[in-house]
């Protein structure tokens, strides 16, 4: 193999994970590859558009994967530079400290992680300060200990949402600024707007940011890495492989397809994996040898397994006085995340959704069919919209789990209802509170057209949990560094690490343990 095709680290994936790796890594001067199996994402007006972008979902990756009945489905991905991150609403919250130990649900436990709030913590504060976040620590009574302050003040709250914070508090409840990463400008007494920096800035959750505003991956970690000499990427890169030396302790040689129809292979000191936690693990199960018979990192038999995505409902209420916010990501309420007087189990967390507008409520009509006034027309409609988000802790449940058929097709097993009386009973608490928060008490809608139809098992942008960490090799893949426990120089770094998946976008917590991992490789190549 040519020498130029060695490096001293090769990334698979420019997502949360890998991207933000490649950033950690990219002033130690080692030789760093990153693999991305897409391109930029091109910056056009359909960016922008909401049925280009959801109802015809024109960026999602022409792909179908099989449920366990073997029905295909269009999985929720995307592979451009930046990975799902291009896409993602930038919701940057931590875990709570809670989460990392055990918990106890309805329906199970959710297991304890081989580190502590206090070991990701530095690492938080580092990935708030690197994604741009906006907020303010101390509003919201379930977070842990922070040792910085975010490093932008929040984006205050438009009119509507100011009033809604307001009657919430009124009701003895906490709601507090989202954590969000996007680059605004602040005014004249230090308060975050976006008027001056994101003309459209209601185009944020699950849209790409034509303007480069979002805090995605490859704005802020893919093309800074770039600019180092030792840092490559080569795009239109699917990597199909990782083969071994005989003894099958160390990957030598990464097999990619290249957009050019040619197979290439790689070779580097050190692999990391960064694909999302489905293909990841289907990397690694494609890569079975004849030491590995079962995929590599898998004597344990866990990877794959595990599959969590988060149970959510996506709802629109409708405003009694018109919802003119343009901005409107910017309240969320934990209030019930680890339980509640009623009942004895964490229910989950409300949050803010983008702004909805008359082109998504069109697409969703058929469901909504007699639920609203047929005398109000969908831009009324779009006009008293407020937009929630409700997050609910799925667990990990060894039977959800990703395989290959003998085609090479992939299957998610899932069990859709996991889990979900939690969220059931937050949904009720929301909708009991409606007519004190100003809405009409009988109009909250689901609003699944947010997810591309794909709210049920093809929403999958919260994926994890198909290659768990552990100090256990007989019940993990990976040990507390993120290096698979069988071979000597593979590690993982996204998603695919959570022994659980808590109640929160996992975004952030995926940036910070790149940013410890990479230390640890900083470290190890030195």
């Amino acid at each position: 193999m040519a020498d130029d095709h060695h490096y001293d680290v090769i990334i698979i994936g420019t997502g949360a994970g890998g991207g933000t790796l490649a950033h950690r890594l990219a002033p130690t001067g080692k030789r760093v590859l990153i693999l991305e199996r897409g391109d930029y994402l091109p910056r056009e007006r359909d960016n922008w558009d909401s049925t280009a972008v959801f109802v015809k979902g024109k960026y999602r990756a022409p792909e179908f994967w099989y449920d366990k009945h073997g029905n295909e489905f269009p999985p929720e991905v995307n592979y451009y530079v930046g990975g799902n991150t291009k896409f993602y609403g930038a919701a940057l919250f931590r875990l709570r400290p809670e989460d990392f130990g055990e918990l106890r649900h309805h329906d199970g436990i959710s297991p304890a992680w081989p580190i502590r709030y206090e070991d990701l913590e530095p690492y938080y504060t580092q990935a708030e300060q690197l994604y741009l976040v906006h907020g303010r620590h101390g509003e919201d009574p379930t977070e842990g200990p922070a040792s910085g302050q975010y490093p932008h003040p929040p984006v205050e709250h438009e009119p509507r949402i100011q009033q809604l914070s307001d009657d919430l508090e009124k009701r003895g409840l906490h709601p507090f600024h989202l954590p969000i990463g996007v680059n605004l400008t602040q005014d004249e007494n230090g308060r975050a707007t976006h008027s001056s920096v994101c003309i459209r800035c209601d185009r944020v959750d699950g849209f790409p940011c034509l303007l480069g505003a979002k805090s995605d991956a490859q704005v802020i970690c893919v093309d800074p890495a770039l600019k180092h000499d030792n840092v490559t990427m080569v795009t239109g890169a699917n990597v199909q492989r990782l083969e071994t030396d005989p003894a099958g302790r160390t990957v030598t040689r990464v097999v990619a397809e290249l957009g050019n129809g040619t197979t290439e292979g790689f070779s580097a000191d050190i692999v990391v994996v960064a694909c999302g936690a489905v293909n990841s693990a289907v990397l690694l199960l494609r890569s079975a040898n004849d030491r590995h018979p079962g995929g590599l990192a898998n004597s344990s038999d866990v990877v794959g397994r595990h599959y969590m995505r988060h149970n959510n409902l996506a709802l629109m209420a409708v405003s009694k006085e018109p919802n003119p916010t343009r901005f409107q990501k910017t309240l969320a309420l934990n209030d019930w995340y680890l339980g509640a007087d009623d009942w004895d189990f964490p229910l989950g967390g409300i949050q803010m959704l983008g702004k909805s507008d008359a082109d998504q409520i069109h697409g969703e009509a058929p469901r909504w069919a007699g639920a609203v006034s047929p005398d109000m027309p969908f831009e009324m409609l779009a006009h008293h919209a407020v937009d929630f988000w409700l997050c609910g802790e799925d667990l990990p449940l060894p039977e959800n789990r990703v395989t290959l058929d003998k085609d090479d097709d992939i299957h998610l097993a899932l069990d859709e209802k996991n889990n979900t009386a939690g969220l059931k009973r937050l949904q009720h608490k929301l909708q009991g509170m409606l007519g004190h928060l100003g809405m009409h008490e009988h109009h909250l809608l689901s609003h699944s057209i947010y997810l591309h139809k794909g709210m049920p098992i093809g929403a999958t942008a919260h994926q994890a949990g198909t290659v768990r960490f552990g100090d256990d090799p007989n019940s993990s893949a990976l040990d507390v560094n993120c290096k698979a426990h069988d071979l000597d120089n593979l590690y993982v770094v996204d998603t695919s690490f959570f022994p659980s998946i808590g109640a929160v976008n996992p975004s952030l917590t995926a940036i910070a343990n790149a940013l410890r991992v990479g230390d640890h490789i900083a470290a190890r190549l030195r």
